[in-house]
């Protein structure tokens, strides 16, 4: 247990923030010292074939220590950390958890009326922040029990594996982790992402996703001669967001319910941008919702004449339909799960993995879960039970896959 939480305590102690406004890859100088690190971590464990390539992805190879094939696994993690706080999280707190709401510092807490699931911890060690950056388990607590799990297997040569394959992507965070990710030299036959939440979870469904962005061009003059003339991008912008229904918001939604999120807006009276993502399980519905976006623009151009441009880009599709026909590396990880005492939650993604877009490449790549939860804000928590819960599981995914 000690050496998965120091593993974790290092990882996260590197700012690994990616950033959308970056052309490079990775988008940030600290995911490249991350990849770096664990290359030579990966080094010393023996697997000599690790690189970090040009563009920041970290790959590498166990090697099958049986005399017949079976089929190659893939296990995949990413460096970043979302880019909404302070990545660097130097200041950790490890405690056993007793009960009651958590005082980060003084001016945050994790409360039981805000994040009541933090009752099913009460008694275990968990680790959270100090209320000023990020914790980072999403998605270093995936490269810990990754990393874990390797050296677990080195160290046990008894347990029989076949090639195992590591990618650690950059840049998830902002939908780029499987840009640039080698899919035909990972030479796995399938793959299992390792960046969910709480214990059990097993998700290969998840939403599709698309990225709006609306430029507004206004008309400014003087506020005191300004009738029948000035046009408030700003105003515009709000009666776009007045015209989408209040109930498909992410604040009001859950399970299969998709949405709209307002993401990011600046501007003046004279221009405005306003960039929201969209969401939804079912591709009917995901496809309607870009619709409505455009009748929308396509509207109140007609009424302000034409001073309303719009750009909507896929993010990402339901990994649902590629994962179908080859259900039985569902199965298997679930009697791994079942064989280690945890009941498999088969739920879908609220969000996204690179395992969405890795499998329409080609790489059925499922998700499994890593022990977290509140990703992507300073109350963000891990048991460390439950990292090394997900270590243990991939060793027995690995073990499984074998016989």
């Amino acid at each position: 247990m000690d050496r998965i939480i120091e593993r974790f305590k290092k990882y996260i102690s590197i700012d690994t923030r990616s950033d959308e406004n970056s052309n490079t890859s990775p988008s940030t100088p600290g995911q490249l010292e991350l990849g770096s690190i664990l290359v030579e971590e990966l080094k010393d464990l023996g697997l000599e074939d690790a690189i970090q390539d040009e563009n920041g992805y970290v790959y590498a190879t166990l090697k099958s220590n049986m005399d017949k094939r079976v089929p190659t696994i893939g296990f995949i993690s990413h460096l970043d950390t979302s880019p909404d706080l302070d990545g660097k999280c130097i200041n950790p707190r490890i405690f056993i958890y007793e009960g009651g709401d958590i005082k980060l510092n003084e001016q945050y807490s994790i409360t039981e009326k805000e994040f009541p699931f933090i009752k099913d911890v009460v008694g275990k060690e968990i680790i959270t922040t100090d209320g000023t950056t990020l914790l980072g388990a999403d998605d270093k607590a995936g490269i810990s029990a990754i990393m874990d799990a390797l050296e677990y297997l080195i160290k046990h040569p008894e347990i029989k594996h076949g090639d195992v394959k590591i990618g650690f992507t950059p840049d998830e965070e902002i939908g780029r982790g499987a840009d640039l990710f080698d899919v035909n030299g990972f030479h796995a036959d399938f793959a299992y992402t390792v960046d969910g939440g709480p214990i059990g979870e097993l998700e290969y469904e998840n939403f599709n996703a698309a990225s709006v962005k609306i430029e507004i061009q206004g008309k400014n003059v003087h506020p005191g001669t300004a009738k029948n003339i000035m046009i408030n991008s700003i105003r515009i912008a709000m009666e776009i967001e007045s015209m989408l229904p209040v109930n498909e918001k992410p604040e009001y939604t859950e399970g299969y319910e998709g949405f709209y999120l307002l993401d990011e807006i600046s501007g003046n009276v004279d221009h405005t941008v306003i960039n929201y993502i969209i969401r939804d399980h079912c591709n009917k519905i995901f496809e309607k919702k870009k619709e409505d976006f455009r009748k929308i623009v396509e509207f109140l151009n007609d009424k302000y004449g034409n001073i309303i441009t719009i750009e909507i880009e896929d993010s990402y599709y339901n990994m649902k339909e590629k994962i179908q026909p080859h259900m039985e590396i569902i199965e298997l990880a679930k009697r791994s799960m079942i064989e280690l005492g945890i009941d498999p939650i088969i739920q879908p993604i609220r969000g996204g993995t690179d395992g969405a877009r890795l499998s329409y490449m080609g790489l059925p790549c499922p998700n499994i879960f890593t022990g977290g939860y509140n990703f992507h804000g300073r109350f963000e928590f891990i048991p460390t039970e439950s990292m090394k819960l997900a270590s243990q599981l991939i060793v027995k995914i690995i073990e499984n896959n074998a016989k």
